[in-house]
């Protein structure tokens, strides 16, 4: 009794699974409808009610040599934290490209943090690669700055004023080069 009923659902199975097949037209898949491009926002972006002391983490410049947050003081700093495998953040490099080149100078600088394992150099040809080699670099070999920060993933951007302390955040993708953008980092640069 118990190998007719094996049986039985052994057949109802396969007439499910042809049924389906069936159902997709026989090409063994669903054609859905395109999905719209998601757009990039800065809604999800955070401002500090005061300026946040960051925790230490450690990077690496070009020539490997170590350094500190403190190397981000002095200007206000965009400051993106990201990998080479992050689809989201390969999205937002033109837009921090552009930002820089439109902004960067005196008072303002956008700086990448790789998060990427590979090390520094795959970072820097990627930032060459996508045209976004405009941009500081710096690697974080320990892949100690997200922990750092307090961030669930990548990309996180922070922005930190002159003295290097957070006084905004965004997780996820972001239109930095955006009017909106701009405006919110102006703010910050206006502050003395």
């Amino acid at each position: 009794m118990n190998s007719n009923k094996t049986t039985i659902a052994a057949l109802l199975a396969l007439l499910v699974v042809a049924g389906i097949y069936w159902f997709m037209g026989g090409q063994g898949k669903v054609k859905m409808a395109p999905v719209a491009e998601e757009k990039l926002s800065m809604a999800a972006y955070i401002k500090q009610p005061q300026p946040k002391d960051l925790a230490p983490f450690a990077m690496v410049d070009a020539s490997g040599a170590p350094k500190d947050i403190s190397a981000l003081k002095g200007k206000v700093t965009l400051l993106n934290l990201w990998a080479t495998w992050c689809a989201p953040c390969r999205k937002e490099m033109p837009e921090l490209a552009k930002l820089q080149k439109e902004m960067g100078g005196p008072d303002f600088q956008v700086v990448e943090l790789s998060e990427d394992l590979k090390g520094y150099q795959a970072s820097a040809d990627f930032l060459k690669q996508v045209g976004a080699d405009n941009l500081t670099l710096y690697a974080d070999q320990k892949a100690t700055a997200l922990d750092a920060v307090k961030a669930p993933g990548l990309p996180v951007t922070l922005l930190l004023n002159r003295e290097g302390q957070e006084v905004g955040r965004l997780l996820g993708p972001a239109p930095w080069a955006s009017d909106e953008a701009k405006a919110i980092i102006k703010a910050a640069i206006d502050v003395h």
